[in-house]
């Protein structure tokens, strides 16, 4: 009755007309860590955020305060990372602010994803991405936006002048 996904973790899966259902990433997530606050999030993410990023990634990242490491279980591999920092759910600023901490992990040419990410940020909401900026960027990150927001702040400004 019970299915082994790892050492100490087992669930009882459900039948489907296709099969056995594998259990829900979340639920699973959450046993693992005993609980916890954490956040499930995946590179394909980014490819929402219309900067250019198309790459397929077939990983999921678990930011969370217990564990780090990649961990396989029921046959998916998770990443998990421990971070100070990470919101309750994914926002579009966060996925900003995270795409720029993680950019040499893409594979798309990051000048060009940087270049698209900044003229991104002049229709968002600056003030949101400015605070994600310093609640969850690396210091990489943090020096990108304080300069990609303060330009574009200038040219809003020039162009309300005008």
């Amino acid at each position: 009755v019970l299915t082994k996904l790892a050492g100490g973790l087992y669930y009882a899966p459900k039948q489907t007309a296709f099969g056995k259902a594998p259990p829900e990433d979340d639920t699973l997530v959450s046993t693992f860590l005993k609980g916890g606050p954490f956040l499930l999030a995946s590179p394909n993410a980014y490819n929402a955020l219309g900067v250019g990023t198309t790459q397929l990634h077939n990983k999921t990242v678990v930011y969370n305060h217990k564990r780090h490491g990649k961990f396989t279980l029921g046959g998916r591999t998770y990443d998990f990372r421990m971070k100070p920092a990470f919101p309750k759910k994914l926002t579009a600023e966060f996925l900003m602010v995270d795409l720029v901490n993680n950019l040499d992990q893409l594979g798309e040419s990051a000048k060009d994803v940087l270049e698209r990410l900044k003229a991104r940020l002049a229709a968002g909401d600056r003030a949101r991405v400015k605070k994600a900026a310093q609640s969850y960027g690396s210091e990489r990150a943090k020096k990108f936006f304080a300069r990609a927001l303060a330009e574009v702040g200038a040219e809003v400004g020039a162009q309300d002048a005008a």
